[in-house]
């Protein structure tokens, strides 16, 4: 019995941190190129969920299979949070690039409540159900532990995404750019980079990754979706962001799913009650004794 809760505790622990992965993803990008926090990141993650489920709901309605219907409204999620976090970076970031860095953190703050007041005008303030469109159903059993379809392909895209990024940033001409920008946009520009397209490009990938994640997250967290969804696990992912070592691709992916394990076992085993808490005490633990993250080197500050 022990042995059955522990191996459900595990399950559910890497499919939630596969979930955060994949929204940290967005956040390391960012901050990778600019050093700043796109706190707006999350509702981004919200606004896919929200345009997938409108979506969803017309094709299903239309006859279409669920199949179709799940790749067509991620492919219509994907396309509308890369418009968003495009206008994002092109009108709220861009022209406070050379800013303190506090003003584009109270810039983020101040678009997620922005976002979250739209979307509360567009879709209601109730939680509306989200199609169930990868089955639930078991297919691996480990006793009466099993792990459903829908849990596989979460896990399997967080590492998919992160095998792209990785491929995409050390293998593609793209990939150079973001890396020379990262390093010194004017200098960059001066070796015939655009760094503005460049920059887009990193918030839109990112835009598109936190569309799946919405999905995701949506149909794993009962099956519902509302404008204030984004807000705590854009808090986490953030936090599993900073545990791998922000900045870090595969540090982002190690973080999500250390800390859906944290939550997991925490809850299980000490009190489902303060779930939410022990991300936090996780992150705080790790940076006592880790001040750069699991996975982040120490570097030094750029002038």
């Amino acid at each position: 019995m022990e042995l059955e809760k522990f191996f459900q505790l595990l399950i559910g622990g890497v499919v939630v941190g596969s979930i955060y992965a994949m929204i940290a993803l967005g956040y390391t990008m960012v901050y990778g190129i600019l050093g700043i926090i796109n706190f707006a990141h999350a509702e981004v993650m919200m606004i896919g969920a929200m345009v997938a489920m409108t979506v969803s709901s017309i094709l299903i309605a239309a006859g279409l299979p669920l199949l179709v219907v799940l790749l067509l409204a991620a492919l219509v999620a994907m396309m509308a949070c890369m418009i968003l976090s495009y206008c994002m970076e092109r009108f709220a970031y861009r022209p406070l690039r050379n800013a303190p860095k506090l003003t584009p953190l109270i810039t983020a703050i101040g678009l997620s409540f922005l976002i979250q007041a739209v979307a509360q005008l567009i879709w209601g303030k109730s939680p509306r159900p989200f199609p169930e469109l990868l089955p639930s159903t078991r297919v691996i059993l480990f006793g009466d532990v099993g792990i459903t379809v829908r849990e596989i392909v979460i896990v399997g895209l967080s590492i998919v995404m992160m095998m792209g990024l990785l491929t995409l940033v050390e293998r593609t001409k793209l990939g150079r750019a973001m890396r020379a920008t990262s390093e010194n946009v004017g200098v960059t520009g001066l070796m015939g980079v655009n760094p503005n397209r460049v920059i887009s490009a990193t918030f839109m990938i990112g835009a598109a990754l936190a569309a799946v994640a919405g999905i995701m997250y949506a149909m794993n967290s009962g099956g519902k979706a509302h404008f204030y969804m984004g807000f705590m696990p854009g808090m986490k992912a953030f936090v599993a962001a900073v545990l791998g070592g922000i900045g870090n691709i595969p540090g982002a992916v190690v973080g999500g799913i250390v800390l859906g394990l944290a939550e997991a076992f925490g809850a299980g085993y000490i009190s489902s009650e303060y779930q939410d808490v022990f991300a936090f005490v996780v992150l705080v633990v790790v940076l006592i004794f880790r001040p750069s993250g699991l996975l982040g080197q120490r570097t030094a500050d750029r002038a």
